[in-house]
């Protein structure tokens, strides 16, 4: 059995260990266009705001680790085409420009996504960055240490973009976040939660425009020194782009695989796609996703990984099912964290389905616990069977992983009403005799 995995980070690497464990005597391939592997990028912009010096964190295993585990892992190579009918990739290995053919029983794609870059003039500059790769976030960081550095712009309000706010705030500069929606988080959160989130940014003096379209960045000298909006010009030291990712999968543009119209590859519950023999995970590929009943480009970590390792074995001969994605997913923003899970109401409405939705306030501790905060909860279930859909938890310490009860609700098809005599842990520091989830459950009717 000759196995060939193209990508060397979560979902990929994931994959490879898993196989090499399923089947001692398969010989495994991985080819990675970079230099480093299994790497987490979800970690960089704790790294550029200080939290961690070592970069090594990130990465779980080293190169010289999987190698030692008996895989074939080839840094500096980069897949330029596949030929799926005879089963054979063409790799260019970077540091020779050497280019050869390489066969396969069995493929996996996991090629990760690169970042979008925004139609913007001056995004050449010098001192506007992406951050996505390790590259990255060593060239960010000690540029951050300059107390030249005064005023950073963000551009963009996802996940990325918050966390990157929130690193520049623990990093004592001037931050302005700019948002071309009408809130934070549209894609991920309803209404009530990103209210609380810009509530936070602005509290803590975060300069938060939203509904505003980047249009150019100037500079002096080859560095930037200011955005120029649809509604102003700002000056700006550092600009961080944060517009989201696209699924690195043009080099099967012509094999005729099945992909989503932003490219990601469309996987089947087994992690294959519609080639013969080829399969794909990660951030260049779709997940099934649970409650909504079809395939989501959703590119999280966790997902990542878990399909990483069902793959491995589906790779050696296995027929393992991956049971959905819920999407589950969690943010920090100064102090205030935000978790979803399931589908939100904007999705229920998009879905067509018949839905209720109830949003309660409460605390995350007894009212006696000193620094006893608030926690907002809202649900979206069923009209009719009350079945629990989705759920998003915002507040003080303790609200994100609540939501970890919400996805183990939702996986389980529990109703309101289960959720409201769900016996969860009482002690003052930790919740009230009533946990926020269980009220929320009580008052959905």
């Amino acid at each position: 059995m000759k196995i060939v995995i193209i990508g060397g980070e979560a979902a990929g690497m994931s994959a490879a260990a898993k196989a090499r464990r399923t089947d001692k005597g398969a010989e495994i391939i991985v080819f990675e266009q970079s230099e480093v592997v299994s790497f987490g990028a979800c970690g960089l912009p704790y790294f550029i705001g200080d939290s961690f010096d070592e970069p090594a964190y990130m990465a779980e295993r080293s190169v010289a680790q999987f190698r030692d585990s008996g895989i074939d892992l080839r840094i500096g190579h980069r897949v330029e085409q596949l030929d799926a009918d005879r089963q054979q990739l063409l790799v260019t290995d970077l540091a020779s420009g050497e280019r050869f053919t390489q066969d396969y029983d069995s493929l996996m794609i996991a090629t990760g996504a690169s970042v979008v870059k925004p139609p913007i003039e001056g995004l050449a500059l010098q001192g506007v960055h992406f951050l996505k790769t390790l590259d990255d976030g060593l060239t960010i960081k000690p540029q951050l240490q300059s107390a030249a550095i005064e005023d950073v712009v963000v551009i963009g309000a996802g996940y990325i973009g918050l966390e990157v706010v929130e690193a520049l705030v623990h990093q004592g500069k001037r931050v302005r976040l700019i948002e071309l929606s009408e809130r934070v988080l549209t894609e991920s959160f309803d209404t009530e939660i990103s209210e609380l989130i810009q509530q936070e940014l602005v509290d803590k003096g975060v300069q938060l425009h939203l509904q505003e379209a980047v249009q150019s960045l100037s500079g002096e000298q080859g560095r930037v020194c200011s955005v120029q909006t649809d509604a102003g010009q700002y000056r700006a030291d550092m600009v961080i782009v944060a517009t989201g990712v696209r699924p690195n999968s043009d080099f099967v543009a012509d094999t005729g695989i099945e992909r989503l119209g932003n490219g990601a590859i469309i996987i089947d519950e087994q992690g294959r796609t519609s080639l013969r023999a080829v399969y794909a995970a990660g951030d260049c590929a779709t997940v099934w996703h649970r409650v909504r009943r079809e395939a989501v480009y959703l590119p999280l970590a966790t997902t990542a990984n878990k399909l990483g390792r069902m793959i491995g074995e589906n790779l050696c001969g296995g027929a393992r099912a991956f049971p959905g994605t819920l999407g589950s997913a969690g943010v920090k923003v100064l102090a205030v964290e935000a978790g979803r899970t399931g589908i939100s109401e904007r999705e229920a409405q998009g879905l067509g389905l018949d839905y209720k939705t109830v949003v309660i306030d409460d605390k995350n501790t007894t009212n006696y616990v000193p620094d006893q905060q608030s926690l907002r909860v809202k649900l979206v279930y069923d009209r009719v069977t009350k079945r629990l859909l989705g759920g998003q938890v915002a507040g003080g310490p303790g609200a994100v992983l609540r939501v970890d009860t919400l996805a183990a609700a939702i996986h389980a098809k529990m109703t309101t009403a289960d959720l409201g005599m769900l016996d969860l842990v009482y002690a003052p520091p930790f919740a009230r005799t009533w946990d926020a989830i269980n009220v929320a459950g009580n008052v959905a009717k």
